[in-house]
């Protein structure tokens, strides 16, 4: 095992450190730090996590698009408080920039990339298996609730591929044939009775399969698969919460350092 991929990392402390650092995120209200923390959350992801770069801008796209949705309103249309005279920087007829609009879009809109890279950084990082088998390892949570989750996750490729089956079994007898959004909707209709009851089908051949393997959802019981947690785990765990006051230690040296109850 490589410590040095996050592939490695118990899932639960992973997923630990990302709850710890978006709180910690949230109590912040200035640019610099957020920013800086991700770059930081980049170089972590990039290096030690093995993630394929085209596959990450493809899910990063629509949250920087939100992001940047965040930046522009709020510069455009917030208004400070009675107290702040703002600068004006950009003047276009009745739209006007400040500062300080500008200043707080910018830690609204970075703050939304961090929270998106460190979700991406967990997804693109983490079996779903293991991070289950963790949750009922480590965070004691019930089996049933566990694999009941597993079974689910693991039925999804099948409804897919059981969809595709209802379509062409349709158009082969000529049943969807109505045009317009009318014919579309009853289409859909049709296609989610028999799925429904297949998925009915799948779940309780599903529930007697783990039955007659003695599954009662017994806490008590052995698991193939082990999840432990290391000390490399831990070290994992202070790294990414020191990256966060790094950057807040940064951010006061600079100056520009404001709490979310300034604001």
């Amino acid at each position: 095992m490589n410590v040095l991929q996050l592939q490695s990392i118990n899932p639960s402390i992973k997923a630990l450190a990302v709850i710890i650092l978006v709180l910690c995120l949230s109590f912040v209200f200035d640019p610099v730090t957020p920013f800086i923390l991700w770059i930081f959350i980049l170089t972590v992801t990039f290096i030690f996590g093995r993630v394929n770069l085209k596959r990450w801008l493809l899910f990063f796209l629509p949250f920087f698009i939100l992001a940047f949705g965040y930046i522009w309103t709020t510069a455009v249309f917030f208004h400070p408080p009675a107290e702040i005279k703002p600068v004006s920087l950009i003047t276009l007829r009745t739209v006007v920039i400040t500062d300080y609009g500008l200043y707080t879009g910018l830690a609204l809109g970075l703050r939304v990339l961090c929270f998106s890279c460190l979700s991406l950084l967990f997804i693109m990082t983490t079996d779903p298996i293991k991070f289950i088998l963790s949750l009922v390892q480590q965070c004691k949570m019930p089996p049933k609730l566990a694999y009941g989750i597993l079974a689910g996750y693991h039925f999804l490729p099948l409804l897919n591929d059981e969809l595709k089956i209802i379509r062409h079994a349709h158009k082969v007898r000529g049943v969807n044939r109505m045009q317009g959004v009318r014919g579309k909707l009853a289409a859909k209709i049709k296609c989610m009775i028999p799925l429904l009851a297949s998925a009915i089908r799948k779940a309780e051949r599903a529930a007697i399969a783990m039955e007659s393997k003695g599954f009662t959802g017994s806490r008590n019981r052995t698991f193939f698969h082990k999840m432990t947690v290391c000390h490399h785990d831990w070290i994992f765990l202070c790294i990414m919460v020191g990256l966060f006051f790094v950057s807040l230690f940064i951010s006061v040296l600079l100056g520009t350092f404001r709490g979310i109850g300034v604001i």
